[in-house]
């Protein structure tokens, strides 16, 4: 099995320090040209379309997030973190905690899915402990 639990860094780690920095530019600079972000079930293709969407939801809401689990599986980084901001909180749990999964190449992120799942044990945890 290829779940691994693994250090944030990189590109990723740099996209979550320029989230919660509410720096719009070094945010859109982690993305390829032709990066697809899929956020709450919304397509932004491009960064022109990614910019709109750093600039109105991500810094315009004020977004942190803090890392809970960071986990690399076949080449991709998942990251389940705490996130809060101004943003509309109207039927969100207290405590929001949403998981994205990176796809990264020539040292861009190309696929970033914000998803909203329930909440698992971490998955290498689970591995690991099956496999004693």
């Amino acid at each position: 099995m290829s779940i691994s639990t693994v250090k944030l860094d990189g590109i990723v780690a740099d996209y979550f320090a320029a989230v919660n920095a509410s720096d719009e530019d070094a945010i859109v600079a982690t993305f390829a040209d032709d990066a697809l972000v899929n956020d709450v079930r919304r397509e932004f293709w491009g960064k022109d379309a990614i910019r709109g969407w750093v600039r109105a939801e991500i810094v315009g809401d004020r977004v942190t997030v803090e890392p809970i689990d960071v986990i690399e599986h076949h080449g991709q980084t998942i990251l389940r973190g705490r996130y809060d901001g101004e943003y509309d909180k109207t039927n969100l749990p207290d405590e929001l905690i949403l998981t994205s999964y990176f796809t990264v190449r020539r040292g861009r992120i190309v696929t970033l899915i914000i998803i909203h799942n329930a909440l698992y044990p971490n998955p290498a945890r689970t591995v690991a402990t099956a496999t004693r």
